[in-house]
């Protein structure tokens, strides 16, 4: 089975930077969109960054600006650049790609999440 594997999270002060990475295992196809979501604690998970095949990219209004998404669909690798960081911006960060992979029925791979924590 195909695992995505997030690295790059830890523990900031405001206003400062990190880079979340985030590989899959083994080869994936036919990617529709690679993105990044979060959870912070009591909340719903939301989208915070999106890298579409067809549609280009998005953000969330509260991280444009200041978060960049990238991708390498060769090496089936996503990375989101944080920066100006807020304390608003802790939480849980999980990447996301839509793709198919062999032997793989599932469409959707899920990261197994990375803190990233922002103090004041």
């Amino acid at each position: 089975q195909v695992q995505l594997v997030e690295s790059g999270g830890g523990l900031v002060q405001a206003g400062g930077s990190l880079r979340l990475s985030c590989a899959a295992s083994r080869n994936i196809f036919s990617i529709n969109a690679m993105g990044w979501y979060r959870q912070a604690s009591g909340k719903q998970r939301e989208l915070v960054a999106i890298a579409s095949s067809f549609a280009g990219t998005n953000y969330a209004d509260s991280v444009k600006g200041r978060f960049t998404i990238s991708r390498d669909s060769a090496k089936n690798t996503v990375f989101l650049q944080m920066n100006s960081l807020k304390p608003e911006d802790t939480a849980v960060y999980y990447c996301n790609i839509n793709g198919r992979a062999v032997g793989d029925s599932r469409t959707d791979y899920w990261g197994q999440g990375t803190q990233v924590t922002v103090s004041s």
